[in-house]
């Protein structure tokens, strides 16, 4: 099926009559890509559809106030990244815990998950990713999962592209050094 274009979903949206199909059409485009941008933040399952389903309802509502100053799934996915870290940071301070231990809460729930069917490889990849401070781990999910361009991450955390380019460095170096030192059976 071919892709609508951003433009053609927000003209629809703009006409009374034309709004639902135009939304089920940003959904279409965008719900898995934003439901695995979440998953990787929050790691859960059922808060990521939770929180997948606020993003888009933000989107309902805001829609028509979208500008164009930025490209639509940036935008949409800077809502996406600020209801994660609201959710992860409610959930630190519901739980009176320190980020660390919601980190290491988020990587037990991934070994018990239904919903994680990867190889020990990749769970040991999701676990380094969880040692990360929460800015280096965003940066590398998007950059690395998403392949998101450096300049589209900067227009979605409002950081310059060079301090991106040093946090996905730095996690990256983090990462290989936890997957080195961590031992790996096969």
């Amino acid at each position: 099926m071919k892709q609508v274009e951003d433009a053609e979903i927000l003209e629809k949206f703009s006409n009374e009559k034309t709004r639902s199909e135009a939304f089920n059409l940003l959904l279409s485009k965008y719900q898995q890509k934003i439901y695995w941008h979440i998953r990787r933040l929050v790691i859960d399952h059922d808060d990521t559809d939770d929180l997948v389903q606020d993003v888009f309802i933000k989107v309902w509502r805001n829609l028509e106030k979208f500008r164009s100053d930025s490209q639509l799934y940036t935008w949409i996915y800077r809502i996406a990244t600020n209801e994660s870290i609201t959710f992860l940071n409610k959930k630190k301070q519901r739980n009176n815990t320190p980020l660390d231990e919601v980190s290491e809460e988020l990587a037990d729930s991934l070994v018990e998950s239904a919903y994680f069917n990867g190889d020990k490889l990749q769970l040991k990849l999701q676990q380094a990713l969880l040692t990360l401070p929460e800015k280096q781990r965003l940066v590398f999910n998007m950059k690395y999962f998403d392949d998101l361009k450096y300049e589209e991450i900067s227009e979605i955390l409002g950081t310059s592209v060079g301090a991106l380019k040093a946090s996905f460095h730095i996690a990256a170096k983090k990462i290989e050094t936890f997957l080195l030192n961590d031992d790996i059976s096969f």
